[in-house]
């Protein structure tokens, strides 16, 4: 089994900082890449904000958060994976842009080197199918915000080798988190349950079922949920939520899965939560305003 050690992260947003924050914490060696420097200075710059908020919190020491980023490098050029034992793409959540990734990656690697996705919904199967090493791809999925979630699921696809997932098991446990097996169906467990719920709510919101507050309350109140439906979603990002719904929807071609028209035309307005500043919630005002 492979013993990882150094690890490469794809993409310094929301989720590819989130990795790079939990395995740095964790003593691995960590390059965090992305195509822009000016968006690694804005990942390493979160970073370092939640790390100093758990310092304040006293759940880390300075020592430990200073040593943690000493441990994280960044870089835009894809030979810094040259020595990785694994890299984690956590780029958007299209399936063209991974396949560039893949295709862009692999010639850097190392023999025995693995590749995991952060996919949320597309098959790994497919991706995996798109490198030179099916049996060293493996799903790993995050959920956000990583130092905060303890779940990550683990998706082998038909050609995964039990190493492979061995190795990516054992490192989430390192990390902290608690692994879920998932088969290799559109958006696996988590998402395959979550996303057709906040569909839902976002159909019953534009037939006038209930508004943004009334549909919230209820799944917080009623259910005991921590977020409602429609907070989640844009928490989440709306464009991810809709691209999940449309992996669904093609992979298993069933119309119970077809996106809320308003889900669609919010996204299409650039409306997209928390990360545009604009959802179901309107994000420049304190507290955070319903928009319908």
């Amino acid at each position: 089994m492979t013993q990882i050690q150094k690890l490469g992260v794809i993409g310094a947003g929301q989720m590819g900082n989130g990795i790079a924050h939990v395995a740095a914490q964790s003593g691995l060696e960590v390059v965090l890449l992305d195509v822009a420097q000016a968006a690694l200075d804005k990942g390493m710059a979160t970073l370092a904000k939640n790390m100093d908020r758990q310092v304040s919190k006293g759940t880390l020491s300075q020592a430990d958060r200073d040593a943690a980023l000493a441990r994280i490098s960044t870089s835009t050029d894809y030979a810094a994976f040259g020595d990785c034992d694994l890299v984690i793409e956590a780029a958007t959540e299209r399936e063209d842009i991974k396949h560039k990734i893949f295709a862009t990656l692999t010639p850097h690697l190392k023999a025995g080197a693995l590749v995991a996705s952060n996919t949320s919904s597309i098959p790994i199967t497919r991706l995996a199918a798109a490198t030179d090493r099916p049996g060293a791809f493996v799903g790993m999925h995050f959920f956000n915000p990583v130092p905060l979630m303890k779940l990550v699921e683990v998706i082998r696809g038909l050609a995964t080798d039990d190493a492979t997932v061995q190795a990516v098991a054992a490192l989430a446990e390192r990390m902290g988190k608690t692994v879920a097996y998932a088969a290799d169906y559109p958006a696996f467990i988590v998402n395959r349950i979550l996303l057709p719920m906040i569909n839902e709510a976002c159909f019953a919101l534009h037939e006038g079922v209930g508004d943004v507050a009334s549909i919230d309350a209820g799944m917080k109140l009623g259910c005991n949920h921590p977020m409602g439906p429609l907070e989640l979603a844009d928490y989440i990002g709306l464009d991810t939520c809709l691209a999940v719904l449309r992996v669904l929807q093609e992979g298993m071609g069933d119309p119970k899965y077809r996106p809320s028209p308003l889900l669609a035309k919010y996204v299409e307005a650039g409306w997209l939560g928390r990360k545009s500043g604009r959802g179901f919630y309107d994000y420049s005002a304190t507290p955070p305003k319903p928009t319908r």
